[in-house]
Formats: C-alpha cells, structure tokens, sequence
C-alpha cells in the first residue's frame, strides 16, 4: 500500500495529544476525528461539572426551560434535538431533585408545562458559570473567523 497520508493543517498552537501517532487512513475518518472531540470535550465536562451532579443534557433543558418558562416538554425536545422519551426521562429526573416543577400551560390547558425551581435557577446559574470556562477552554483554540466557520460546518451534520 502507498503512502496516503493527509496534508497536515498548520499548528496553531495546540499540541495534539501523543495517542495521535500516526494511524495511517483512519486520519481520513471524520467520524472518528467527531468522536474524538466529543471523548475530549465530555472528559473536560466531567472534570469540571462533577460536583454539580448535572449532565450536558440535563443543564440544557434547565437552560432551555430557564430561557422559555412555561415550555412543553415536547417542545423541549424539538429544541434540543432528541426524541420525547429522552426529553421525558431528562425532565423527570430534574423534577425530581427539586430543579424543575409542572404547572398548567397558559396557553393550553391540556399541555403541561415546566419552569425551574428557585433550587433549579440557582443550580443553573452555577453551571453557567461553569460553562463560561469550559467554552472558553474549548474556543481559545480558535480565531473568531474558525468558530463561526466550525459552527456553520458541524451544523451541516445536524440540522
């Protein structure tokens, strides 16, 4: 077999770990480059979320249901990408700590609707500020011009 190896981009600044030795044609697998962000960005998440007990998408729907009080889960669901059984099993388990709490929907009186507990908006607001520093751990490695280009490309994948 030749040597098929891809052109490198130039570094900018960041060294790769050392577990990124050469692998040959798999450097060419985008799912396996995905996976590996996400392994980076979730054991960054773990290390510095822990102590809040939350999920990413648990802080998510406390975020979207802080920001849209009075949301459906349905809806929470459709926003968030995730089919209604996830959104369900997610509501319920912040509703059971407390965080979130049912009330009649204004606009519908058969639909439920959700808002976060005093217990929740301050839990929140501890992740948020949590969140500031792992975005800014995950952003520093790129230009303005790169996050807004990353952001418009990875949404391709999921939109």
């Amino acid at each position: 077999m030749g040597n098929n190896r891809v052109s490198k981009t130039k570094n900018i600044g960041v060294e790769p770990p050392s577990s990124t030795a050469e692998i040959g044609e798999l450097d060419t697998i985008l799912g396996l480059h995905i996976r590996r962000v996400h392994g980076a960005v979730q054991r960054h998440f773990g290390e510095h979320f822990g102590e809040l007990g939350l999920t990413q998408k648990q802080i998510s729907v406390l975020w979207l249901v802080g920001n849209h009080p009075g949301i459906a889960q349905t809806d929470i669901a459709q926003k968030l990408d995730m089919d209604r059984a996830t959104a369900m099993t997610l509501v319920h388990a912040l509703e059971k700590r407390g965080l979130m709490c049912r009330t009649p929907s204004e606009s519908d009186r058969r639909r439920i609707a959700f808002e976060l507990t005093l217990q929740g908006e301050a839990l929140l607001a501890q992740a948020k500020a949590a969140i500031t520093e792992h975005e800014a751990w995950l952003t520093g490695r790129f230009t303005a011009h790169e996050l807004k280009q990353l952001r418009t490309l990875l949404a391709r994948i999921y939109r």
